[in-house]
């Protein structure tokens, strides 16, 4: 059975933002025939590869986690946990990005509710407990890893959502679920009551009630001389200094939220969105309510991942798009869900 995953960034981007030493690391995949994702990767046997800033290390599994979903109580409302997201009229897109994040067009928006952080380990396994879904990397029997000791992905034979680095590496209950495909999203969200979020519902909601800033806090990378989201620091993919705690992902709510209360809006993992993707959607948008266009061969993520770097990736930025095969699973990927009102 074939797979394939296609890099959410431009090829235009990585021209700009990447070295040739690096570019060429990024090449290597293809004889997998997989293209990259400007992500992350996290070491698969150092236990304090992702150590919290505060220097804790996790001490569940997933497995535990699967055994507590199946004792936990009723399933609560589908808004909980979620935020609402008063309806609006706001400016999506910049002009001073790339080309597919142009023009900026002004959307108007209905209210919705928006989860307040991206699905977890744990909250998947509860799907799974529940349902006995098997993802698709789970059903391929691979998927595509990165590999930080290296600094190149890799096709990795079981790598899933329980193991995101393939066999033997562990993930934390309470860290965004990864390793799941667009369709492995939309089947948790028609489970839990909700939906993908569009993508002018994820800008609007990652801009936190800001106008026309570059990123979901304000325009500075660095607010007072510090991360305020989990990014790759340093020069990717050589070396990342950890500056805002971890090398990998980190647990939900680790950093402040945006001003509508919504976590990690920026890097951490990338989110799949509801929409196809189609490189010059914004000049034919219409105004309200968008949804993306009809077909295509790609859905539409955002947000970048623990894997994006100044010099290679900054989709961190709230306007950054990304893109790729429904089928994609890669271990700097997740999602959020929504609802409407």
């Amino acid at each position: 059975m074939r797979r394939r995953f296609i890099n959410p960034v431009s090829n235009d981007f990585h021209r700009q933002k990447t070295s040739s030493i690096s570019r060429s690391l990024w090449r290597v995949i293809g004889t997998f025939a997989l293209v990259v994702v400007c992500g992350c990767g996290q070491s698969m046997k150092d236990p304090a590869a992702n150590r919290a800033a505060d220097g804790s290390v996790p001490t569940s599994s997933i497995n535990d986690a699967e055994r507590r979903a199946r004792a936990n109580k009723p399933d609560p409302p589908a808004s909980a946990g979620m935020v609402l997201i008063p309806g609006s009229t706001f400016l999506m897109g910049a002009n001073n990005g790339m080309r597919y994040e142009t023009p900026a067009h002004e959307v108007k928006l209905e209210s919705f509710w928006m989860d307040a952080h991206e699905v977890t380990v744990a909250e998947f396994a509860r799907f799974v407990a529940a349902t006995g879904y098997k993802t698709e990397a789970e059903r391929f029997g691979w998927s595509g890893v990165f590999d930080i000791r290296i600094g190149e992905w890799a096709h990795v034979d079981g790598a899933n959502w329980r193991a995101p680095e393939g066999r033997g590496s562990q993930t934390m209950p309470n860290e965004p679920v990864t390793q799941v495909s667009w369709n492995d999203a939309s089947e948790y969200a028609r489970w839990a009551g909700k939906r993908l979020p569009t993508e002018a519902e994820w800008e609007y909601a990652a801009r936190g009630g800001l106008e026309g800033k570059e990123y979901s806090w304000g325009d500075e990378l660095r607010p007072a001389g510090k991360p305020v989201a989990n990014w790759w620091q340093g020069t990717f993919p050589e070396r990342n200094t950890k500056e805002d705690g971890f090398l990998m992902r980190a647990s939900v709510k680790s950093f402040k939220p945006n001003g509508y209360g919504l976590y990690d809006m920026a890097g951490n993992v990338w989110e799949w969105c509801a929409d196809w993707y189609a490189d010059g959607y914004y000049s034919q948008s219409p105004r309200e309510n968008p949804t993306g266009v009809v077909s295509g061969a790609e859905r539409v993520m955002r947000g970048g991942s623990f894997l994006c770097a100044e010099n290679f990736c900054t989709n961190y930025r709230v306007a950054g798009r990304g893109h790729s095969t429904p089928d994609t699973g890669l271990n700097n990927v997740g999602f959020r869900c929504a609802k409407g009102v």
